[in-house]
């Protein structure tokens, strides 16, 4: 398939998905979600690819958010429709048959943080940034982060940084549980691609079962909670501002 805003090739039975939005920043926008999308169900159906490695273009995002001004003027109805559209891509990464690691070469805020926690593992480069700001803007994660954060570090630091918007260093990230590994940004591809080729290496139906086995531990109740509640943000006094104060570049006065 063609794609305007991914690039997928395939390197020793590798997928590498890498968004291709370098000028915004890799930011998640509704085509780039659509695209990554179609490109998982390509993976899946292609024999040759047994893994899936995902990263941003260029040295600065992996994805540094998603793309504030779709949320202009939409109703609460239409947010959590697009909530929910953003869960589909998270949990088709999460449910994957095929390991998928994420590749965090620079920021990965908002809809790019939880871009990465839909893999299965994380590797940061040490200049790596991680965040959940939704808050600053009146909002609260919408593509499962309330939900994959919690899982991965725990109730009270999960809460930190959702309550606090503050990003974390890759370092923290590593100690906190939310990636398995950090390394120097020139070493990041090798480094995922030396993990997936061990897994290769593996059976393949074993890691099916074994992604679907741990995958059976969510709960889908709070996968919704997430939804209603990021839609019944949309049109509060505290989101108009956020968003308004993101475009205009000044603080929000809340």
């Amino acid at each position: 398939m063609s794609y305007q805003n991914i690039t997928l090739q395939i390197v020793d039975r590798t997928a590498i998905l890498t968004i291709n939005r370098e000028a915004k920043l890799n930011a998640l926008n509704k085509e780039t979600i659509g695209e990554l999308k179609d490109a998982l169900a390509e993976i899946s159906a292609n024999e040759e690819a047994w893994g899936v490695l995902l990263t941003g273009a260029g040295e600065k995002a992996f994805v540094a958010g998603a793309d504030i001004q779709e949320f202009m003027d939409k109703s609460k109805a239409e947010a959590s429709e697009l909530s929910r559209f953003g869960h589909e891509l998270m949990d088709s990464l999460a449910s994957f048959q095929k390991p998928t690691i994420a590749a965090i070469n620079g920021f990965a805020l908002g809809g790019g943080l939880e871009l990465a926690l839909g893999c299965h593992l994380r590797i940061a480069s040490t200049n790596a940034k991680m965040g959940l700001p939704e808050v600053s803007l009146g909002l609260i994660p919408g593509y499962g982060g309330t939900q994959r954060l919690a899982q991965l570090v725990g109730r009270g630091k999960a809460l930190e940084m959702l309550l606090t918007g503050d990003m974390i260093t890759a370092q923290d990230a590593l100690q906190w549980g939310l990636v398995n590994h950090v390394v120097e940004q020139d070493a990041l591809i090798a480094k995922a691609q030396e993990i997936l080729q061990k897994m290769y290496s593996r059976s393949k139906t074993a890691l099916a079962a074994a992604i679907q086995a741990v995958n059976a531990t969510n709960d889908p109740r709070g996968f919704e909670a997430e939804i209603k509640a990021f839609g019944q943000c949309f049109g509060e006094p505290d989101f108009l501002e956020g968003v308004n104060a993101f475009l205009e570049k000044r603080k929000p006065n809340f």
